[in-house]
């Protein structure tokens, strides 16, 4: 895991971003990938409408069940697809953030990924 380096992610900007756009959600806990029925989503996952990512589709998240905001990010490497993208990772307990961190990195020779986050993990488990 990274702590936040400076000038990798706009945080606040980010924050503002779904404050105003919000979030559709497009795949729920627990749903099937749809090319890819063996992959189950552990948590909800979706996009900020309105916004385009480094693969030309709009911004991935994946959001839990807390209400703590953005709380990290994580870079993927997709061999699928052979692309690279960042998905951000909004309201989630620490145990949902590891769930995503495990989810993108459980075969690494579909996808894999690197967790940045926003605060340090500990100050998370203090709020949970």
């Amino acid at each position: 895991m990274t702590q936040g380096l400076p000038g990798w992610i706009d945080w606040r900007r980010w924050d503002e971003v779904i404050r105003l756009k919000g979030v559709e959600l497009d795949r729920p806990k627990h749903a099937t990938h749809p090319g890819f029925p063996e992959i189950v989503y552990p948590i909800d996952y979706g996009f900020v409408p309105g916004t385009i990512s480094a693969d030309g589709e709009e911004q991935d998240i994946f959001v839990g069940s807390a209400s703590n905001g953005l709380v990290a990010a994580i870079f993927t490497v997709d061999v699928r697809k052979g692309d690279q993208e960042c998905k951000l990772i909004f309201n989630c307990t620490p145990e949902e953030i590891y769930l995503v961190n495990g989810f993108v990195n459980f075969n690494p020779s579909l996808m894999s990924g690197r967790l940045l986050m926003r605060f340090e993990m500990k100050s998370l488990w203090k709020e949970a």
